[in-house]
């Protein structure tokens, strides 16, 4: 007896939230996997698009409500006035991000004829939707498949294919093992079917060989500021200067004790100044007094006229600002809101931006020239999830540095999915990720995606690191996306082709 659809539902947002656990913090890569191979089990009892799509629909909302439930922790730092809004935003995320899911299976449906050619077919439907989540509006990539991967050897071909081909390799090595063995075919069919998943492990084996048991470094240390200021506490005034005091004591402490010298380069969070720039002044001669001679970098907001800048200064070894990037990929109801002259008559203003209703969009991807450190590819929170955005400068840095604040994402897996997307960046781009968070994770990331050093989750302190060496620009990096596009589009429209024949001929 076949079950009715909405049974078959439920089925498919139970396994979706399973799936969640291969991502951080648990990294439980083995569950998303099995509930993969499940997949076409439940694809194929659909009789028709529209159930397709909503086994897809459920499926989707199932990983996004539980991946994406660190979205309502914003709303909880004032939650007598925006606490009420917490189950609506993890809603709308969840339905959203269904939406796209059920675009895949519906279309797979429609596209194949065969149980064999609806599965290839979502193969490639769901790899292009989740390719379009990424750049679709200012894109939102958080939760996609490949993220299962940052602390396991795969994650390594991430330097090869980026994220959208681990997606899909990864997809391949599930869902076609799945369909051969829930069909009665033949033992060499069942075999074939296993060999994606076969290249998929043997390439993992052979990068994971050649990677170094250690990171080559460049002999500069790194000290990574972590002030631990809890969202509700970081902008009132009765804790303010506490917090800005305890990052001065930690900038002006001595090397660690197994280093003979001090760093080279001291890294402040995101917003670690509570000022305006033009108001920084003696903030900046404080903090270039208790660095002696070494140079910051730090978080600040900035005003022109009555636009705000989320912002990076550098500031030299003289305490002079020497350089500066500002954020220019904003984080949308959270730094500004989309048609924000009429979401400011409902009361709807930016929750992270703290003057003004929302912040100003820098004009995109720099390199900042840090000394005899070298070049930097400066990242302000959000901006690491997009590997574009990584990718969107001609001239190419010697690391990667990220300042963030992440208590805005509570203390459960939103600080840990960042930082996998950290990871994933450094693999990519082969090279090393400076990271300094508010409330943790701070981490020296090496160009393989290994941390080598790090202040744990809620902890206030700093550690020195060594700065790993970059490795030369892999594949990835020359090539971005491009490729595994390409693919998908010949793919889809070979398909739409073939489907276009066969009703052709009936």
């Amino acid at each position: 007896m076949r079950w009715p659809v909405t049974a078959r539902m439920g089925i498919a947002a139970i396994l979706g939230a399973l799936a969640v656990f291969g991502l951080a913090p648990w990294g439980y890569w083995p569950v998303t996997l099995v509930v993969l191979l499940s997949v076409p089990a439940l694809f194929l009892t659909a009789c028709s698009m529209r159930h397709a799509a909503l086994i897809g629909w459920a499926l989707g909302a199932g990983w996004f409500a539980h991946g994406l439930i660190w979205i309502s922790e914003p709303f909880l730092v004032d939650a007598a006035r925006y606490g009420w809004m917490a189950p609506f935003a993890v809603g709308f995320m969840a339905i959203g991000g269904g939406l796209f899911w059920a675009v895949a299976f519906g279309t797979a449906w429609r596209l194949g004829r065969t149980d064999a050619s609806r599965v290839i077919a979502l193969i490639i439907a769901w790899s292009l939707v989740e390719y379009i989540r990424a750049y679709l509006l200012t894109g939102f990539p958080w939760a996609a498949l490949a993220q299962i991967w940052p602390n396991s050897d795969t994650a390594l071909l991430l330097a090869w294919i980026g994220p959208h081909g681990l997606a899909l390799a990864t997809l391949m090595a599930t869902l076609l093992p799945g369909l051969a063995f829930l069909k009665s075919g033949t033992v060499w069919v069942r075999i074939t079917s296993l060999a994606p998943a076969a290249i998929l492990a043997a390439s993992s084996v052979a990068l994971a060989q050649a990677r170094p048991d250690v990171a080559p470094l460049t002999g500069k240390i790194i000290r990574l500021i972590q002030p631990n200021a809890p969202q509700h506490q970081k902008w009132d005034p009765a804790f303010m200067g506490m917090f800005f005091q305890r990052q001065l004591e930690y900038t002006s402490a001595g090397p660690r004790p197994d280093l003979s010298d001090l760093p080279n380069l001291i890294v402040w969070p995101e917003t670690s100044v509570p000022l305006q720039l033009s108001q920084a002044a003696p903030a900046f001669q404080a903090i270039s007094e208790a660095a002696t001679d070494i140079p910051v970098v730090l978080g600040i907001q900035r005003s022109e006229g009555e636009r705000y800048f989320n912002s990076l200064i550098y500031l030299d070894e003289a305490g002079q600002v020497a350089g500066r990037y500002d954020k220019h990929h904003l984080v949308p109801f959270g730094e500004y809101i989309p048609l924000g002259n009429l979401a400011a008559r409902f009361g709807l203003r930016g929750f992270a931006a703290q003057a003004g209703d929302g912040y100003t969009a820098g004009p995109g991807p720099k390199v900042l020239r840090l000394g005899n450190l070298g070049k930097a590819l400066p990242l302000i929170c959000y901006e690491v999830v997009f590997p574009q955005d990584v990718s969107g400068t001609q001239e190419r840095s010697d690391f990667l540095l990220q300042i963030t604040n992440d208590a805005w994402f509570g203390r459960h897996s939103g600080p840990y999915q960042h930082l996998a997307q950290a990871q994933m960046r450094a693999i990519e781009q082969g090279l090393p990720m400076i990271r300094a968070a508010n409330t943790g994770v701070s981490a020296m990331i090496d160009p393989w995606g290994r941390i080598t050093d790090q202040l744990a989750l809620g902890q206030a302190g700093f550690v020195d690191a060594g700065l790993p060496t970059p490795r030369t620009a892999t594949i990835y990096a020359r090539t971005g996306d491009g490729p595994v596009l390409l693919l998908l589009l010949i793919a889809t429209f070979g398909l739409w082709g073939l489907q276009s024949r066969r009703t052709a001929s009936i």
